[in-house]
């Protein structure tokens, strides 16, 4: 009883305090309306937001925080966001198509060396005769 109270009391709240959901930082709504063309991977062929490809699987979660934070703060532009982000998109989805052009076998042999190598140390110091 008390959960379905508290949860009526924030169901009425939201619904007073009409203000409060289309506040949106102007920053965000910017890069959430303008719209880029990407010929690259799930972008192909359609309109996205600055937005989504900022969340998208091409940019790195450190890129995408600096570049925010950078954008936010008015030291870059729309227009310098939509320069660097579509060109990190571009080159990225152009890495991912070389690497998997270049075969498969190569992305599992970093994953294991680490973990083969401190075996091989502990169990013989000499690298020439770790393999």
């Amino acid at each position: 009883v008390t959960v379905k109270s508290s949860n009526e009391d924030t169901v009425a709240a939201a619904g007073e305090g009409g203000d409060d959901p289309p506040k949106e930082e102007p920053w965000k709504t910017a890069l959430k309306t303008t719209e880029v063309d990407i010929e690259v991977g799930e972008f192909r062929g359609h309109k996205v937001s600055l937005w989504d490809l900022f969340h998208s699987r091409y940019i790195p979660e450190e890129n995408r925080k600096e570049l925010l934070e950078l954008y936010e703060a008015g030291e870059l532009t729309l227009e310098q966001v939509r320069t660097v982000v579509s060109t990190i998109v571009t080159r990225a989805a152009a890495a991912a198509a070389a690497a998997a052009a270049a075969g498969r076998a190569e992305p599992a042999a970093p994953v294991n060396e680490p973990r083969a190598e401190p075996v091989a140390t502990e169990a013989e110091p000499t690298p020439l005769h770790g393999d």
